[in-house]
């Protein structure tokens, strides 16, 4: 099965640093279609664990009415079944709802089998794949051997999940966009953003794209702002919720 490969996407101007494409990260139809009307991100991702969260109980359901109403910008969809087979079979099915799609599939199944054969055959046949739960430059590397030349493709790396561990992710996250520049094609996703710093650190990094969640996205807001005046708006807030609860003493 062949999937076209080639997608008009929107033009807009994301929030936050100029040299980095921002995904929305979430399960949220009327977050996505809000931050896609509003022209502040360049595409989106979801997964089954975000979909629960958001008490999303019909998969195909939702990705449908999500694409429906965004045509123009990348989505990525995550399968969800732990046996290779059925990956590739949900894979495939995925894909063919729309152009638009990426399909994300972790880089193993949870018995620690590589899904790279799966990657490579939907690369090889034009299935655009986005790669998920990447965390060692060893899988970075395995990935982008895996990946069709002429297939787009992402390479998610969870930068933040990395440094929850005590490790600087940015060493690892400069390797990986040298890495993949065997593969012009596949751009280096830093996922788990956990602050708005996150993203300017993979700006410097010279990652293509950062997964952030609505909330990070708000915080982006405060770019540039003078400190002194953060400071006093900090104290007013304080102020503001100790006269709104009552507090005596």
């Amino acid at each position: 099965m062949m999937i076209q490969t080639t997608t008009a996407m929107a033009t807009v101007t994301p929030c936050g640093p100029a040299g980095i494409k921002i995904f929305a990260d979430g399960a949220s139809v009327a977050d996505f279609v809000r931050l896609h009307d509003e022209g502040r991100v360049t595409g989106f991702t979801t997964n089954p664990t975000l979909m629960r969260k958001a008490q999303v109980t019909d998969y195909e359901g939702f990705a449908k009415e999500l694409l429906a109403q965004i045509t123009d910008m990348p989505i990525s969809f995550e399968v969800f079944s732990d046996e290779l087979e059925e990956m590739e079979r949900q894979a495939r099915k995925i894909a063919s709802w729309g152009d638009n799609i990426f399909i994300k599939i972790p880089i193993t199944n949870t018995r620690g089998e590589s899904t790279l054969p799966i990657v490579r055959r939907l690369s090889h046949d034009g299935v655009k794949v986005n790669v998920t739960a990447i965390l060692t430059l060893p899988q970075v590397a395995a990935t982008l051997e895996a990946l069709d030349p002429q297939t787009p493709a992402i390479v998610s790396v969870f930068a933040g999940r990395i440094a929850d561990t005590g490790v600087d992710p940015m060493p690892i996250m400069r390797a990986a966009v040298a890495m993949a520049a065997s593969r012009p094609k596949a751009e280096v996703l830093w996922a788990s953003v956990r602050e708005a710093l996150n993203i300017y650190q993979a700006e410097a990094c010279g990652c293509h794209i950062v997964t952030s969640t609505p909330d990070v996205l708000k915080k982006m807001e405060m770019g540039g702002k003078d400190l002194e005046a953060l400071s006093l708006e900090t104290v007013a807030m304080f102020r503001q919720e100790a006269v709104q609860a009552g507090y005596t003493l």
